[in-house]
């Protein structure tokens, strides 16, 4: 007997091409100032649901995200910024807070069936909890970014801003909490330098 398997599960058949490659890596870059144009709702749904297949540990899927859009909302977000932050902040078409749910063990039972009891090793140490979800949220951003970079957005990834403060405008009241922030459009170019030195692979990896 034959067992058909889904081609989705099949492991990938070749590496993707330059252009594809140069896209979401090679070409791509950090971007402050975006197009006066909007950002299809879609899009940005489009993107969360492939970020939501990059792996968790656990398949805890801890990452939250709030699309800061409206001019009323960005207003709210403006007082957390850094003043560096603000001005290219507020032109951007979207900014996205990326966040995590410290309660996220509530929903191992449905999202970890493999792990029975795994609540449990988090519903009572605050710290593990947060550590583990902040760590898990980090990547969720990561793939959110490349999601962004495939689907021809730009990215503009920014940790300068108060987190205390954006987590009482957005989340009280709530078990979610401030990561970082993205701002999300059609870059301009404006402003990008020269790519800045990265390491090489012998300075900064290694195979034993």
């Amino acid at each position: 007997m034959t067992v058909e398997v889904p081609h989705a599960i099949l492991p990938a058949r070749q590496a993707l091409d330059a252009t594809a490659l140069a896209q979401i890596f090679t070409q791509a870059r950090t971007h402050s100032h975006f197009e006066d144009r909007e950002v299809p709702e879609a899009l940005l749904k489009r993107a969360v649901e492939f970020a939501e297949l990059g792996p968790t540990s656990m398949n805890a899927l801890p990452g939250r995200i709030v699309f800061v859009r409206s001019k009323a909302a960005k207003e709210i977000l403006k007082p957390a910024l850094m003043g560096g932050n603000v001005d290219k902040t507020m032109a951007a078409p979207v900014t996205a807070i990326i966040a995590h749910d410290v309660a996220f063990y509530e929903d191992l039972a449905k999202n970890a069936p493999f792990a029975p009891g795994a609540r449990e090793w988090f519903a009572h140490d605050a710290a593990k909890a947060e550590g583990f979800a902040s760590m898990n949220s980090s990547l969720f951003g990561a793939y959110f970014i490349l999601a962004l970079r495939s689907l021809g957005l730009d990215a503009g990834p920014m940790g300068g801003f108060d987190q205390a403060k954006t987590d009482e405008a957005f989340f009280a009241g709530t078990t979610w909490k401030s990561n970082f922030l993205i701002n999300i459009g059609y870059g301009t170019g404006k402003g990008i330098f020269p790519r800045l030195p990265r390491y090489s692979f012998d300075e900064m990896a290694k195979i034993v």
